[in-house]
């Protein structure tokens, strides 16, 4: 995907994400313990806010001032969508940025909202309608994939956890979208746990453990949105669970 259709994804996921219903925003998020829908569409506004303060070049962005409460709140969202999108405008997605993960461009920010807005956009349809939550796009869901691989896994093994477990040094785990509109040779990755971290590789290989079936739910099973009950794993499941336990992303 190109910031073009990152930026598509946040107008689309952002407005299914604002047009929760108001009845529904004490619903529980079943995957955020804790959460109801109301928090869900807060944190996702705040981190709109959070961004475009980056974007901005605020020295220390923050969320803003606290949301109002009630049906307020998804008025309050779609502002925090507008002001994202428009301190996105003001940018070509190849400009240097700021961001979280150290200096990139301004194309990390489209990306990384596009998928931030999907992923809470699911935890509030299925809060609300459980199991009837709208699936991802699978072009969006497989760069989503390739986003947590890339950023998260090592995020969280090294920036903000304790390194790879030493059972789990040399743990490979292959994953593979098998969506039939996919182009030869995408969806397809093998992630190898190292003692400095991790390494990535786009391809098809065998690891101790795959992951296996539609790009939506390989999405939802990373992000500890649904089990691994709910695709196909091929190989060693608990080494598998093992690995995914290792990153946790709110």
């Amino acid at each position: 995907m190109d910031p073009a259709a990152h930026r598509a994804a946040i107008v689309r996921e952002g407005a299914a994400l604002a047009s929760v219903p108001a009845s529904g925003l004490a619903a529980e998020v079943r995957a955020c313990p804790g959460w109801d829908v109301a928090k869900v569409v807060r944190h996702t506004g705040r981190v709109h806010r959070w961004a475009a303060g980056h974007l901005a070049g605020d020295e220390a962005p923050s969320g803003g001032p606290r949301p109002p409460e009630g049906e307020d709140l998804l008025a309050w969202y779609r502002e925090s969508l507008d002001l994202l999108l428009a301190e996105l405008d003001r940018h070509d997605p190849s400009e240097p940025a700021s961001t979280f993960a150290g200096p990139a461009d301004v194309a990390f920010w489209f990306r990384r909202q596009a998928h931030e807005i999907a992923v809470h956009r699911w935890d509030a349809e299925d809060a609300i309608t459980p199991g009837e939550a709208a699936p991802f796009d699978a072009v969006q869901a497989a760069d989503a994939i390739d986003e947590w691989l890339h950023l998260f896994v090592p995020r969280f093994l090294v920036d903000k956890g304790a390194g790879t477990p030493a059972d789990l040094v040399g743990a490979t785990l292959h994953i593979h979208c098998t969506d039939e509109d996919r182009a030869e040779g995408a969806g397809e990755w093998l992630l190898r746990l190292t003692a400095e971290g991790c390494e990535v590789e786009r391809a098809h290989a065998k690891g101790d453990a795959a992951l296996r079936g539609p790009a939506s739910d390989l999405l939802l099973a990373v992000w500890h949105r649904t089990g691994l009950a709910d695709v196909d794993v091929v190989g060693d499941a608990d080494r598998a669970q093992q690995v995914l336990d290792l990153i946790h992303v709110t």
